[in-house]
């Protein structure tokens, strides 16, 4: 069964989730990228970095996401302060 494009635009979320689906995303990108580096780092790669970045990740990503939730409004109004807004 293939969906088409039109049935998934229609199955969009409207557009106040922006607020939260935009660090959700985020948070998981960035916890995954930071954790994993830092798991390489302090034990390196192989067997056991496999077995311990997931656990890194769920942590990291546990303080990520309602960080975010907190600090990107006042990003985006330090951002807006900073850099001149199209006219």
């Amino acid at each position: 069964m293939q969906i088409d494009r039109e049935q998934l635009m229609r199955r969009k979320l409207p557009p106040g989730y922006a607020r939260v689906v935009m660090p959700l995303v985020l948070s998981i990108l960035m916890s995954g990228v930071v954790s994993a580096v830092a798991t390489a780092s302090n034990i390196g790669p192989g067997a056991s970095f496999t077995a311990a970045w997931p656990n890194a990740w769920v942590a990291s990503w546990m303080v990520a996401f309602p960080t975010l939730l907190v600090v990107l409004p006042l990003v985006r109004r330090l951002v807006a302060i900073i850099v001149e807004q199209p006219r």
